[in-house]
């Protein structure tokens, strides 16, 4: 005869932990973070996320309208509308376009060495999304939901996945600050704290700022650390062994374990100047450029995801002056290239993809009101924007879908978060619709329950 407390720990196993059991099908020693076979034979192993937060212009970048030179101060078609704020008359772009590569894609003056790789992208020029608004807008991208509370697309990557070295964490998130919607975006919400992004704080340069606490406070000696953790592990199985399984108390344990073993490669791998002074100098001095090449360095090391996001809070969202983007640019144009170089170059580049993202476009018509440079900027526009994906598992020199001809909607193959959502997953060895976790009554996936694969785009 069992009491109450047996019958409920037992019933409640057979509910909450049905997403654990799932997770760790392949898991040696029930690790959740061990590398797991996927649904099929993945393109890529790897995934850098290089996300330009704040919405880049698309119309002013990689997406090129000669309409907006023709038809600069006329009224927009249907008459002057309200995006964000209320929109102006049209405005051509400030920056000249020029052709590239093979393919012959146009690319602005504010992107000259990713130009001169354009045939090594595959540029979608018809995402969309749901409300033009930052925090939807980036926690659609990030996460598949334009509400918080959901895990982020490398959490679920690595929940699927697992990772490849043990002694690093399978999912990093880098930013000089915290970007708009903050930790959410590398949040594992529901899914269990080990698939949850560790935070690194691009902004501070010394190895023990950038990972704080990775080092032994108290210098101790590693075979006594080795005794500690040694029983702490006996005391949590002990506690373990008596009430049940405790997904929240193993995925601390993981947490714990995985933090002991960084203390060994983390502070080599996160060290730039280990890399010689001329690779160093292509990436440049600022945070992005850091970013990418510890995100080099990272999948080299075998981390599943890395998602570098340029700049604290939003800074390409440009209401003001959209010129503000050519001093943007320079900090992005040569760490995107110099990251696609070096993936190729030390033989990665067949293994990871690579996606450059923001949360949405930019109108073709200019800003006006609320802001004291009227006739400078751009406001916010979910209608029409751009993502460049490179690397394993798309076709290189393809441009996919198109905007109208002033770049404000899509006029063909239109994509959303959830398509794009749904294609990484594919390029990992996926079928999105059964990457699933269930929780609260409810099984839940990235692409929530919408999504198709961009079938065109994959090799």
């Amino acid at each position: 005869m069992m009491n109450r407390r047996e019958a409920l720990r037992q019933m409640g196993a057979g509910f909450g932990t049905v997403g654990l059991a799932s997770m760790m099908r392949a898991a040696e020693g029930g690790r959740p973070l061990a590398p797991k076979a996927p649904h099929f034979a993945p393109k890529a192993k790897h995934v850098i996320y290089l996300f330009l937060n704040g919405g880049m212009s698309h119309i002013d970048t990689f997406d090129y309208k000669p309409e907006l030179q023709k038809r600069d101060g006329q009224a927009p078609p249907g008459g002057k509308t309200f995006i964000d704020r209320a929109s102006g008359n049209i405005m051509a772009s400030p920056f000249s376009f020029k052709k590239y590569g093979q393919s012959g894609r146009e690319v602005s003056e504010l992107f000259p060495k990713v130009g001169e790789m354009i045939d090594e992208f595959c540029m979608i020029r018809s995402m969309y999304t749901d409300i033009a608004n930052h925090n939807p807008a980036i926690l659609l991208m990030n996460c598949g939901h334009r509400l918080g509370g959901r895990p982020a697309v490398g959490s679920w990557i690595t929940y699927g996945l697992g990772t490849e070295n043990q002694n690093l964490p399978g999912f990093i998130a880098m930013c000089p600050g915290l970007p708009y919607a903050g930790p959410q975006l590398w949040s594992s919400s529901f899914l269990p704290s080990s698939y949850q992004g560790v935070y690194i704080p691009l902004k501070e340069k010394e190895i023990d700022s950038l990972l704080p606490n990775i080092r032994n406070a108290q210098g101790l000696p590693k075979r006594e650390q080795e005794r500690q953790l040694s029983l702490l592990d006996k005391v949590n199985n002990q506690y373990v062994s008596r009430l049940g399984t405790q997904p929240e108390l193993e995925s601390s344990i993981q947490a714990m374990e995985v933090a002991y073993r960084m203390q060994t490669e983390a502070p080599d791998v996160f060290d730039v100047r280990k890399e010689s002074e001329a690779t160093r100098a292509r990436y440049g001095e600022g945070d992005f450029g850091r970013g990418c090449l510890m995100a080099l360095r990272l999948v080299e090391k075998g981390v599943r995801v890395v998602q570098v996001y340029y700049d604290h809070y939003q800074p390409w969202d440009s209401h003001d002056d959209i010129r503000v983007h050519s001093k943007l640019a320079r900090g992005a144009d040569g760490p995107i290239a110099a990251l696609i170089q070096d993936l190729k170059s030390r033989g990665l580049y067949e293994d990871t993809l690579v996606v450059v993202g923001t949360e949405f476009g930019r109108t073709p018509m200019v800003q006006a009101s609320g802001l004291e440079n009227i006739g400078k900027g751009r406001d916010h526009n979910g209608g029409a924007y751009t993502v460049l994906l490179a690397g394993a598992g798309v076709k290189r020199g393809l441009v996919y879908g198109a905007s109208d001809d002033i770049g404000l909607k899509v006029a063909e193959n239109p994509v959303h978060p959830h398509d794009l959502h749904a294609t990484i997953l594919q390029i990992m060895g996926f079928d999105h619709t059964r990457l699933t976790y269930r929780y609260s009554g409810r099984d839940y996936r990235l692409t929530d329950v919408a999504g198709t694969v961009i079938k065109p785009i994959l090799t």
